[in-house]
């Protein structure tokens, strides 16, 4: 195995039959002297996801005091009181061109550009793209742009298009990226197009170049392969899982040409699982360096996904009018336990001397403070971007006054962070004082 080429360095390959899996970083490589140990840390990856809700959250739940191990979390935050070293809960963030009613508030959540009414689209490129365009040459998948809820078309009563209200990444003004519904593709998608065509699990295939390399790194990183090729496995069987239960639904035929060809893709019925998947996916991107960049609308604005599992009997958008209430609160307390999940996984994959959390920026964010109240916007981060930025800390601005306290202004931050420098994002040109 080339281990010792430049191209590959501490990252590793195993192929097989055509596939391709990179593997995480491993301490083993480190073979090839000081002077390229100290480089590739250096270049450990940083990265950065969104998990996008519509339609606000529920204020009075929604809260943290305090810094480090002392912090205290709201109820709707409660799931992520584990990795309250990790976070920064920032409170009172002000996005000017978002403030107002549905449709114009999530189409420039990531960009703070002033969206058009009417039939033109026109709106401006998310901070997402502009780090994807960044790592593009690095990667191979520039940017996941996932999502858990069907776009709408047509217009809101406000006269601006439903397509800003179902979207969140932008490569160019003049219209969004497809969101990847499909959890097989987006995982087909990391792994190269022979995924499509291979009959099985692509682990099946490079499983003898695994079990050659085990023999040939340290004990911990024969645990990490172990580990990672499991996560790999597991994400594949559920998705096979799912698509075995598609091909049930389309009847015998269906069911028995699945048994001969690759079964078709499918979205999960059960919004739990679909998440869960999309996290997992997000996970392996990070974990592989395949990607350094995703985001994930778990729900759209003027959201109609139904919870029957949280005993919610209307769809989400209806309660977000009524956001104090017990069923809305446990729709945003159930999202939020998805951004822990997606945390969870990335803490507990070691990188170098930390973990891909440390080395990552994962942010939980909404449109709205609560039913057409743009003036804050909650927003909690996880990861220390390698080092990069400070966690463990609840942060407000409410009081800052709004030229202190823009949403484009944390944006300048990070990207300053992840090595991109501009002299102007959005409505900003100054970074947020105090990150």
């Amino acid at each position: 195995m080339p281990i010792s080429q430049p191209s590959i360095s501490r990252r590793v390959l195993l192929k097989g039959l055509g596939a391709a899996v990179a593997l995480p970083w491993l301490e083993s490589m480190s073979a090839f002297g000081r002077e390229t140990i100290a480089t590739e840390k250096a270049k450990t990856p940083q990265r950065f996801a969104c998990l996008f809700i519509g339609d606000g959250i529920s204020p009075p739940q929604w809260w943290a005091k305090g810094n480090g191990s002392e912090m205290e979390l709201g109820p709707s935050l409660e799931s992520l009181t584990p990795f309250k070293e990790k976070l920064n809960v920032i409170n009172g963030l002000f996005n000017r061109e978002g403030d107002g009613g549905h449709a114009r508030c999530t189409g420039n959540i990531l960009s703070g550009a002033n969206l058009h009414r009417g039939s033109i689209i026109k709106g401006g490129v998310s901070m997402d793209q502009k780090l994807a365009a960044l790592y593009a040459d690095d990667t191979l998948v520039p940017s996941l742009v996932l999502g858990c809820e069907q776009p709408v078309s047509g217009f809101h009563e406000s006269q601006y298009s439903m397509v800003y209200a179902s979207h969140i990444s932008w490569r160019n003004p003049d219209s969004p990226i497809p969101i990847e519904l499909y959890p097989s593709l987006a995982f087909d998608s990391l792994f190269g197009s022979q995924t499509g065509k291979l009959q099985g699990s692509i682990l099946d295939q490079v499983l003898e170049e695994a079990a050659s390399l085990r023999l040939k790194v340290s004990g911990s990183d024969q645990v990490k392969i172990d580990e990672y090729l499991t996560s790999v496995r597991e994400t594949e069987q559920r998705l096979q899982k799912l698509n075995r239960s598609a091909a049930k639904e389309d009847g015998a035929a269906a069911a028995t040409a699945a048994a001969h060809q690759r079964p078709p893709v499918g979205q999960p019925k059960d919004f739990r699982e679909y998440a869960r998947l999309m996290c997992d996916i997000i996970a392996l991107a990070f974990q592989t360096d395949r990607s350094r960049v995703a985001t994930l609308l778990m729900s759209r604005d003027l959201s109609g996904q139904v919870y029957p599992f949280l005993n919610v009997r209307d769809d989400h958008h209806s309660y977000s009018h009524s956001n104090e209430g017990p069923e809305y609160q446990s729709i945003v307390k159930f999202h939020v336990e998805q951004y822990a999940y997606l945390i969870d996984r990335l803490n507990k994959m070691q990188e170098g001397d930390g973990t891909v959390l440390d080395n990552s920026c994962l942010m939980f964010v909404s449109e709205h403070w609560n039913a057409h109240n743009g003036n804050q916007v909650p927003l909690v981060l996880a990861g220390g971007l390698g080092g990069q930025l400070k966690t463990g800390r609840s942060l407000d601005y409410l009081q800052a006054g709004n030229d202190k306290r823009k949403l484009c202004s944390l944006y300048l931050s990070l990207m300053d962070r992840m090595g991109l420098e501009l002299p102007q994002f959005g409505d900003s040109k100054e970074r947020l004082a105090g990150l």
